[in-house]
C-alpha cells in the first residue's frame, strides 16, 4: 500500500529525522541543485556516491560542459541535483565524501 509522505514525516518520531519513501516512483518534491563542480567526472563521482547511498541524484550539465571546458566556469560547472526531501541527507554523504570517508586505504587489494 503506497502512503503520501506527509503521512509518513507525521509518524516519525519527534527530532527525528522524517521518514522518506525510496519509492522511485513517488513524488520527494522538486529537483534541487546540491553541489557545483568544474569538472563533469567529479560530480558524476558525487552522483553515484549519492546513488549508492540510495539517494536519487543525477548530474546536469555536464555534456555541455565537457564539451566546451572554457563554459565551465561561465555555466558554474555541472550541478548535482537530488530532490527536495533528500538535500540534508545529500548534503551529510557529499561532506562525508569531502572528509575522505570514502578514500581506499593505500594497501587496498580488490582481489582479497
Amino acid at each position: 500500500m503506497a502512503t503520501d509522505n506527509h503521512e509518513e514525516e507525521e509518524r516519525s518520531e519527534p527530532g527525528a529525522r522524517p521518514v522518506v519513501s525510496r519509492d522511485p516512483e513517488a513524488y520527494h518534491g522538486d529537483m534541487v541543485t546540491i553541489a557545483r563542480r568544474f569538472t563533469p567526472t567529479d560530480a558524476q563521482l558525487l552522483c553515484g556516491c549519492l546513488q549508492a547511498a540510495g539517494i536519487p541524484a543525477t548530474v546536469a550539465d555536464a555534456a555541455l560542459v565537457q564539451t566546451n571546458m572554457l563554459w565551465s566556469i561561465a555555466l558554474g560547472g555541472a550541478s548535482l541535483r537530488v530532490p527536495q526531501a533528500f538535500v540534508q541527507e545529500a548534503n551529510e554523504v557529499i561532506a562525508a565524501y569531502e572528509r575522505g570517508e570514502f578514500s581506499l586505504d593505500e594497501d587496498f587489494d580488490p582481489n582479497v
